[in-house]
């Protein structure tokens, strides 16, 4: 029989009610004569709960028990997932990462997926079992462990089972009925897509649109995955939610397709570092092994032979990166007079395809946020994308703004 999988995120199984209703969408597709391999999250909420319980119990965790515990929360919902399926008459099965397998390195907190066999669970298909419900999020290591693939890792487990088990399409079930030029809660106006291109919803994804986690629209853009952002809480059509696709999908599109933005950013400045060749390589190596995301990099002009290194990163790692910057200096690594962390900043960012093809974006966006007293601390472009960093006060206003001023409101 063909195979669809359906991913349910925290919010579309947040209760037992809920539950049932996202069991009645796949008790449709079962109906239709598929085999389903249902993806599901931790119930709203009780991930943050267990990070919560962790980071109270040991700030500085042993990544391998923080996997430990926070896996947990998916392994619930889907022995709940699947007694509920029972009680449908429809034969189901729990699946936890371990026993698929779902073959991941050793990152603990951050593992990427190497393998997924289809051979168990296709022979439990075989057998009569029409819906596998497996565990999101997690996997286990090489050496047994249990892994996690970072926050937002179901979708990722998701589109990881469709390429594996080359499943007709993916369908992610959330708490919106697509992807929007932008967030709803912040711009009224906001427009859901019909279609978006890959490359597209990679960038928005990485900027802070919370639909999709980066990770797997990689993998879709790689494996040529069909995927489909629906709403749980919705009626559905057959062309419902928005379809993530090649570029030569779509007929039409805005130079702008989107305005994302990542409000809990943090500017880190080493003021007055000694500038020689390999001192941004040394910099970077310890926040690299300090687990710092780095993101948006500028470096100074070089002035008597020192120079200031910005970036910008999480806020939650703001501590990881000062205790990594500290150790490179007591090490004799990097020398530097200050470390200045600014942790009242928001990345805002626009991003469209058209933009390979159409000139004047930037320029359109500066005199946009200039027009509302806003100032950029850093800039970043890539050839779909504009990033600035703003004081987070004025993040909605920006969002607004360069929402209207591209017209994303309207139709391509």
């Amino acid at each position: 029989m063909p195979v669809l999988v359906m991913k349910f995120g925290g919010t579309s199984v947040a209760t037992l009610d809920r539950i049932r209703r996202a069991a009645k969408r796949v008790g449709v597709e079962v109906a239709k004569g598929y085999d389903v391999i249902v993806i599901v999250s931790a119930m709203s909420g009780k991930t943050n709960e267990l990070v919560g319980w962790v980071n109270e119990t040991s700030p500085m965790y042993d990544a391998r028990e923080y996997d430990a515990v926070v896996s947990s929360g998916e392994n619930v919902t889907a022995g709940l997932m699947a007694l509920t399926l029972q009680e449908m008459d429809i034969p189901a099965r729990s699946w936890q990462g371990w026993q698929v397998p779902v073959r991941t390195t050793s990152a603990h907190a951050s593992a990427r997926i190497e393998e997924i066999p289809p051979a168990n669970i296709m022979g439990r298909f075989a057998d009569g079992m029409k819906v596998a419900v497996v565990a999101g999020f997690q996997g286990v290591s090489p050496e047994g462990r249990i892994t996690t693939l970072g926050r937002g890792g179901s979708d990722t487990t998701a589109v990881a089972f469709a390429a594996a088990f080359e499943a007709v399409r993916c369908d992610i079930y959330t708490d919106v009925d697509g992807v929007y030029t932008t967030d709803p809660r912040v711009e009224s106006k906001a427009r859901k897509l019909d279609r978006i291109a890959f490359e597209e919803m990679l960038e928005l994804a990485s900027l802070g649109a919370k639909v999709l986690q980066t990770r797997s629209v990689e993998l879709a853009m790689r494996y040529k995955v069909k995927l489909r952002v629906l709403s749980s809480f919705e009626e559905q059509s057959d062309d419902a939610g928005t379809l993530v696709c090649d570029e030569e999908e779509i007929m039409e599109s805005n130079v702008v397709s989107g305005v994302a933005f990542s409000r809990d950013e943090a500017k880190m400045t080493l003021v007055s570092v000694a500038d020689r060749p390999g001192i941004a390589a040394a910099i970077f190596t310890a926040l690299s092994e300090g687990g710092v995301n780095v993101d948006m990099i500028v470096q100074n002009i070089s002035e008597e032979g020192r120079t200031d290194m910005t970036w910008s990163c999480p806020v939650d790692q703001v501590m990881r990166a000062e205790k990594s910057v500290e150790k490179a200096q007591s090490d004799g690594v990097i020398n530097y007079h200050e470390l200045i962390a600014d942790r009242e900043v928001a990345k805002v960012s626009v991003v469209g395809i058209g933009m390979r093809s159409h000139t004047g974006v930037a320029a359109k966006m500066f005199q946009v946020l200039s027009g509302e007293g806003i100032n950029i601390k850093v800039i970043t472009t890539s050839e779909i994308k504009i990033s600035v960093l703003i004081d987070r006060k004025y993040m909605e206003l920006a969002v607004q703004a360069l929402h209207d001023a591209f017209e994303l409101h309207k139709p391509a």
